[in-house]
This record gives structure tokens, sequence and C-alpha cells, in this order.
């Protein structure tokens, strides 16, 4: 597991969410939104996430997560209540598998966050991109197709089981020892 980034080591790169319906691993844009990355990055590896449901689900539009009160009305930051936007011109809103923080209104971040399920202009402008999938994408495909009631809520819980940070890709990550050294195969004849 990801340790605290209170000591200056390198950023969180990935959040891995392990749920009820597989497994998908975020990348994040730590570069262009540190504070929004380490936000989400930093309340994972407190096990903030652990145990919620992802409370809004639309076809063809998004899938949403990260309020411990599976209201939608709920979460905070790392950070204590809401935070401001970091949003850029650079990062957009252009197909499925993007990463973006839910809010209600400018500079009002929390916990919440949303992956689109297709390109989503119309957000731009409003909601902080702050990563995307990296690998997974058939398990946010499979949540994006659920049962939902009129007010959007799944009608079977997708829940996240756990949801951890990482330093570095999840693939990377196998070959890193307890220490966070990457380990060196050594072959012997």
């Amino acid at each position: 597991m990801a340790q605290s980034n209170a000591s200056g080591s390198a950023p969180y790169t990935h959040v891995q969410f392990d749920t009820t319906m597989g497994t998908f691993v975020v990348e994040l844009y730590h570069r262009h939104t540190p504070r929004t990355c380490h936000n989400l990055a930093a309340l994972a590896d407190a096990g903030y996430y652990d145990g919620t449901i992802f409370h809004r689900i639309i076809k063809d539009f998004m899938i949403q997560g990260g309020d411990p009160t599976g209201t939608g009305r709920g979460g905070e930051s790392v950070y204590g209540g809401k935070f401001e936007d970091e949003i850029t011109r650079n990062l957009k809103h252009v197909g499925a598998g993007v990463l973006s923080m839910a809010n209600a209104g400018p500079n009002t971040n929390g916990s919440q966050f949303f992956v689109s399920l297709k390109p989503c202009p119309f957000l731009d402008g409003k909601h902080t991109v702050f990563g995307r999938v990296y690998s997974g994408m058939g398990v946010i495909q499979r949540m994006g197709l659920v049962a939902t009631d009129g007010e959007d809520r799944p009608k079977g819980e997708v829940r996240i089981h756990r949801a951890f940070a990482l330093r570095c890709p999840p693939d990377a990550a196998a070959a890193m020892d307890s220490s966070g050294q990457q380990q060196i195969a050594q072959i012997t004849a």
C-alpha cells in the first residue's frame, strides 16, 4: 500500500478501485491538477472510499461515486470541507474514461468523482478533469449498464470494496518490494 505524500516523496500517479463488478485503475494527471489528484489518492489511501457505493449511474453518460453517505450530497476533501477547482483548458471531457470531480458549482470539490461514458464537452470548464481510466474500462462500461431507478440510483448496489493509491502504474508496483524499491530479478546460470 502507498505511503503518505507528506514526506515529499513522489506523487501518487494511480488509484486502484476493487468493486463488486471488478477492478479498475485510474491514472492521475498530477502535473496538471496536483491538489485534486492528491485529494483522491489520499482519501483512497486512508480507506475513505472503502465500502462506499456508486450512487449515480446514467447510461451513456457517467458513473458517480465517492460519497460516504451514498446520497450524492455528502463527502469532504482531504483538506477539510470543499476545495477550489483546478480547471485547465488542456484537459477536457473528450471521451469515455475521463475522470472528473463532481461538484455543486464552482470551487465546491469534496470527495465525489465521476467517470465519463462518452464525450461530454458541455462539462468542460465546469468540472476539474484530473485523470483517466488506465485499466478496467470494461468494468466501467458494465457499471454504466446497470439498471437504475428514476433518480439514476442503481437498483442493485455497485460498491467499492477497497481503493488504494499507487506511486507508479500497477504493473510496475508488482515489481516493487515492501520498501518501495524496484526489485531486480537476478538470473543465474
